[in-house]
């Protein structure tokens, strides 16, 4: 999308995501008259709806801990038939189209530990968000063959699809990428773990992308995510991400940076504002694009977001290592000082 003030940013709209959870006790979690637990919304012609989540949802871990996995239920019920289920994910594209994505991230890993039962819900999703949505894909998990098994499935009236992602750890998947024509997001992570410093993000990423270049894959099909670590156990790690940006963006000047921002805000309270602080000082960076919901806020406001305002100025300097357990921004929150 075209932001007007600071340009072009890739939004890859997270929410059909398996791993999305809705709070048990929210707003939108509803018991309903015939005993049933169910999540309420409107489908995509205002009418009212009602996503029941089975029983065999009810008794998993996450539900017990107070959090529905709605993705799984939707994605779940629409396989075996369910019109709400479709209907819910129908929503879910409208919304997402509408608040500006560029590409949908779809991502299925939750759905079975299963390998062919995960690729046989990729699938399945492919087809049925393609047919529905005009915004092309984001093809997302941590196994290579239900990547490809996406990939498959995806139509060009779409447009090029997306693959995430490719790491130092399977360098393969930048075959399927020039097999079927796909952009690539290339994290930092390393060939036996995760980075720990500026400096082992860029020298991983570097190392995917001359890969990448290797096999005629031009840097404006690249979008490099240097990896986002909540902040709540490490007040270094905002420092880490912004440096790796500004360097890969002086060294890499026609590639696209990106990144899950969310990330950043596990573990501590009033995460929208934390989020938007991060957008705004990963866009000041380098960053052009994120792994991001649209639909929480929409980028343009982000971005013009009031610096001056007390909430904006702790989050800031939480996110940029000043606020050691992040303790000044909890009490500020505690004492309602947020605005």
């Amino acid at each position: 999308m075209n932001i007007p003030g600071h340009g072009e940013f890739t939004v890859v709209g997270e929410n059909i995501h398996t791993t999305r959870v809705l709070l048990r006790k929210g707003k939108l979690v509803v018991d309903r008259p015939d005993g049933s637990v169910a999540v309420r919304f409107y489908d995509a012609e205002g009418k009212r709806r009602y996503l029941t989540i089975p029983e065999r949802i009810q008794k998993t871990q996450t539900y017990e801990g107070g959090q529905v996995k709605h993705v799984i239920v939707a994605v779940q019920g629409a396989m075996a038939g369910s019109e709400d289920g479709i209907a819910y994910l129908h929503r879910m594209i409208q919304r997402q189209e509408e608040a500006g994505s560029d590409y949908l991230d779809l991502n299925v890993d939750e759905i079975s530990l299963k390998p062919e039962e995960q690729r046989e819900a990729m699938t399945w999703l492919v087809g049925e968000v393609g047919a529905h949505a005009s915004t092309a894909l984001s093809i997302d998990s941590s196994n290579v063959e239900t990547i490809a098994a996406g990939l498959v499935a995806c139509s060009e009236t779409n447009g090029r699809p997306m693959l995430n992602s490719v790491s130092l750890e399977r360098l393969n998947a930048l075959d399927l990428a020039v097999d079927h024509n796909a952009r690539v997001i290339i994290t930092a992570a390393g060939e036996s773990g995760m980075p720990s410093s500026a400096e082992e993000r860029v020298g991983n990423a570097s190392r995917v992308v001359d890969a990448a270049e290797a096999k005629g894959i031009e840097q404006d099909d690249l979008f490099i995510d240097p990896l986002v670590f909540p902040i709540s156990v490490d007040s270094g790690y905002g420092i880490h991400f912004f440096d790796a940006v500004r360097t890969l963006r002086s060294r890499y000047p026609d590639i696209h940076i990106t990144g899950g921002f969310s990330n950043v805000s596990f573990g501590i309270p009033s995460r929208r504002i934390v989020n938007d602080v991060f957008t705004i000082l990963a866009v000041e960076a380098g960053a052009d694009s994120g792994i991001i919901d649209p639909t929480s806020g929409h980028p343009s406001e982000t971005l013009d977001l009031d610096r001056t305002s007390h909430g904006f100025q702790l989050a800031e300097a939480m996110l940029m290592g000043k606020d050691e357990y992040c303790s000044n921004f909890i009490k500020a929150w505690r004492n309602k000082e947020l605005d």
